[in-house]
């Protein structure tokens, strides 16, 4: 259930990406991994708050308590910082949730990261909206990532997890917009649980309802608009 964060929907002045300069001195002597995580968390409070087009690099400085400078001569800009989010994202979901992680184990640990605000559940919401309706070139990575969870779903399927008689692209968008709930629609849990939907028993609760409800539908017969 991965998604590349998109850059589209900016103005060309956010994407453009700035000249590298070295940093200052003072500056090539802190731990150069332990700055760049610095930036990534900033970035993905900054971004997750107000979309990648709202965020500014200046505040993400301000945030990560570096020079501005610093975000250009590490990621390139704007840009390459919001690209960089995304391939954090797909590391820690290979690690934290591999393929051959049991149906409903999986889909926990996706809400559960959907929920976590230092991993961005928010961020695949404003790309959405966003959208243009345009694919740009790092859609030929996510739609290639979303063919292979297609193709993934549809092993489970064949063998016994998942309902056949689901359409798997379908089954797969629903999954992925259930699993975001509480990141994207937190007003609406937190009136429904009347809690925090942050909260680890309102985590914990909503992902075991999802994980059995994708697990075991309630259908009978052909489900409409099957064309098997």
């Amino acid at each position: 259930m991965t998604e590349q964060h998109s850059t589209r929907g900016r103005r060309p002045s956010d994407t453009q990406r700035s000249p590298r300069r070295s940093p200052a001195p003072h500056e090539r002597q802190r731990d150069p991994e332990r700055t760049k995580a610095r930036i990534l968390d900033a970035a993905m409070v900054e971004a997750s708050a107000k979309g990648f087009a709202g965020a500014r690099v200046s505040e993400i400085a301000r945030r990560a308590g570096v020079n501005q400078q610093l975000i250009s001569y590490y990621f390139g800009g704007k840009q390459g910082l919001f690209e960089q989010l995304g391939h954090r994202w797909r590391a820690h979901e290979a690690e934290a949730i591999p393929a051959d992680t049991p149906l409903d184990e999986m889909i926990k640990r996706y809400v559960r990261a959907a929920a976590d605000p230092r991993l961005g559940g928010r961020l695949l919401a404003w790309a959405g909206l966003a959208d243009t309706g345009e694919d740009g070139p790092e859609a030929r990575e996510r739609n290639a990532s979303l063919r292979q969870e297609v193709e993934r779903l549809q092993e489970r399927q064949r063998g016994g997890e998942l309902d056949e008689r689901l359409d798997a692209a379908a089954l797969l968008l629903i999954m992925m917009s259930a699993a975001n709930a509480l990141a994207v629609y937190p007003q609406l849990a937190r009136g429904l649980f009347q809690a925090d939907p942050t909260s680890p028993e309102v985590v914990e609760r909503y992902a075991a309802q999802l994980a059995h409800l994708i697990q075991h539908p309630v259908t009978q017969g052909p489900v409409d608009g099957d064309e098997n």
